[in-house]
């Protein structure tokens, strides 16, 4: 209402709803005073009527609400009674000032939800009135016969107007041609729904927001690279080279290192993963996925631009050539790597409306940023699997993934669903524990057999042998129940049928109750160390054993760094070692969890 009290005193403030005679209405009315002069009892009050009729007392939302900015609403019935020929009546809702004791005489609302009600079974209203007949001409109006004359300038017409509209196209399509430079590989993907940073809507805005998706000019992608220099090469894969390059975003003096991923030339695979990895990336937003900034489509040119990852990829620092300039990862922060990429996949799996499936789940597809937060990448082969809840849990395609990582299942059957994800994600996990590649050849003299890492796993986990596998950069870093926790988990994920392997969800708790039993070991062992002189005065590289039986023991050093090392001997008994003092770690030590 307006702010001139005796104006508002002469009226109504009245909103009018349509609705189905015959039936009970539910009306909801919300309220909440805002306004920094309306804060105590009485300065504001209004009746309320609904259908004319007032609904009792005037309200004072300060008064009933309990002060200014506490919502309130306010439930009312009302029975909308049917009148002669009317197919629909309106459900009036007003508010009038409240004339005593008020300093503002005006009134407000701030919703109103309105339920349709019945008993019956049925919400239908009445019919809506028919359409009126058109009125047909009068025949004796009408010529009984045509003009000739008439007739052929019809046609004349016609014809002129169907030479123009056709020569109107042909100029428009060769015009199209000569600006794009002839280039036949246009018509090989249409872009229609991924514009420019310059495509714009009637209203002025872009069709697609700048920061989830931009598209850049060839010019500014050869910029970035120095014309494609190798030199700036980064990685090699089936999809392309990868470069890294600087992009100045706000015209300013800084720019922004990006990895620029350039499509082979002339090969409809990459091009129909490029697309699919625009149309998957630019929707989708998690701290574990790699992000995507934008792409290039020009001049034959297919290329993605994403953010830089300034420590490469997970493989890079566990088995490939590159590991012998970059670290070796230690036990913790590989746990974190894991536990990251199992996050990204269980966004994929559970986050939107339909599941997504990857598809090509691998160490080299696992990006580690400068904080070494792992990031899944490459989503060129990805799926939308069935929405949640549907009778078909999974997605009838030809097989396509990498070798040693392909769930045989799928390979088998050719039905992917998210379980697929789940066997390769398990595979990584092996990688991780043991900096062994999916598959290897074989010693001997039949060089060109290839070994099975997942089968390895499996005979090592049979014979209770996990440990002579483990990566030796990590000898003594593996607390025992960490290393049982996390096999287990890992070994879950290869089980022949996929629905008895776990969900991402689940891998992600039993990858997190390992690190948990990591840190609650390291715990123990400082403080074994700390209270037998093992201490800062008692010499940092003192020994303590902790033993848990007869046949099992397991030996902490504390080292002047001060971190935690584990051994075992060979005949430990992992099952002696998870006893209550050790499993339920959170109940002894609060900062374990």
């Amino acid at each position: 209402m307006s702010n001139i009290s005796e104006l508002n005193l002469q009226y109504n403030l009245t909103w009018s709803f349509p609705v189905d005679p015959s039936f009970t209405y539910f009306v909801r009315l919300h309220f909440c005073e805002i306004q920094p002069p309306v804060n105590a009892r009485d300065n504001r009050a209004f009746w309320i009527y609904i259908a004319n009729r007032t609904t009792g007392s005037y309200t004072d939302v300060i008064q009933e609400a309990g002060g200014n900015g506490f919502p309130m609403f306010k439930d009312y019935l009302v029975r909308i009674e049917a009148e002669e020929e009317k197919k629909q009546l309106p459900l009036f809702v007003a508010l009038r000032p409240f004339q005593e004791n008020s300093a503002f005489y005006n009134s407000i609302l701030n919703g109103a939800e309105i339920y349709k009600l019945s008993r019956s079974g049925s919400l239908a209203g009445p019919n809506p009135d028919r359409p009126p007949n058109p009125s047909s001409p009068d025949p004796s109006s009408s010529p009984s016969t045509s003009s000739p004359t008439r007739l052929i300038l019809i046609v004349a017409g016609g014809v002129v107007l169907g030479l123009a509209v056709v020569s109107l196209l042909l100029f428009f399509v060769f015009r199209r041609n000569y600006i794009d430079g002839g280039s036949a590989s246009k018509s090989m993907l249409p872009y229609s729904s991924f514009p420019s940073t310059n495509e714009t809507s009637k209203d002025g805005s872009s069709n697609l927001p700048s920061e989830l998706c931009r598209r850049f000019s060839l010019s500014e992608i050869k910029s970035a690279t120095g014309f494609f220099d190798d030199n700036f090469i980064i990685g090699v894969g089936g999809f392309g080279d990868v470069y890294k390059g600087l992009i100045n975003f706000n015209g300013g003096g800084g720019a922004t290192t990006v990895a620029i991923k350039r499509l082979k030339q002339g090969s409809q695979q990459g091009a129909n993963e490029f697309r699919t990895e625009i149309e998957m990336l630019s929707q989708l937003r998690h701290r574990h996925l790699v992000s995507l900034i934008g792409y290039c489509y020009d001049d034959e040119e297919m290329i993605l631009v994403y953010d830089y990852m300034s420590h490469g990829t997970l493989r890079d620092h566990l088995y490939s050539k590159s590991q012998q300039i970059s670290p070796s990862i230690p036990w913790k922060q590989r746990l974190e790597i894991c536990i990251g990429a199992a996050h990204g996949l269980h966004y994929l799996h559970s986050g939107a409306s339909n599941t997504i499936i990857h598809r090509d789940v691998k160490t080299t597809n696992i990006l580690l940023d400068e904080n070494w937060v792992a990031k899944v990448s490459d989503f060129g082969l990805s799926k939308i699997g069935p929405a949640a809840g549907a009778a078909n849990a999974h997605v009838s395609t030809v097989v396509k993934g990498s070798f040693g990582y392909l769930d045989p299942e799928y390979y088998r059957l050719q039905r992917l669903t998210e379980k697929s994800d789940v066997y390769s994600f398990g595979i990584v996990l092996w990688e991780v524990l043991t900096a062994r590649p999916p598959l290897n050849r074989a010693g001997g003299n039949d060089k060109r057999k290839m070994v099975s890492l997942a089968e390895l796993a499996r005979q090592c986990c049979k014979k209770g042998r996990v440990a002579e596998i483990v990566d030796r950069d990590l000898d003594g870093e593996i607390a025992p129940e960490c290393l049982k926790k996390f096999a287990e988990v890992a070994m879950s994920c290869l089980v022949e049928k996929g629905v008895d392997r776990p969900s991402m969800g689940d891998v992600v708790w039993g990858l997190e109750f390992a690190k948990e039993l990591q840190c609650g070991s390291e715990e123990r062992v400082k403080l074994l160390a700390g209270g037998s002189g093992g201490g800062e005065g008692g010499g940092g590289d003192g020994i303590e054993e902790m033993r848990g039986g007869d046949s099992s023991s397991m030996q902490g050093r504390k080292s002047s760094g001060g971190s935690s090392m584990f051994t075992t001997n060979s005949e430990i008994d992992l099952d002696s070692l998870l006893g209550s003092n050790l499993v339920f770690s959170e109940i002894l030590d609060p900062k374990a969890r």
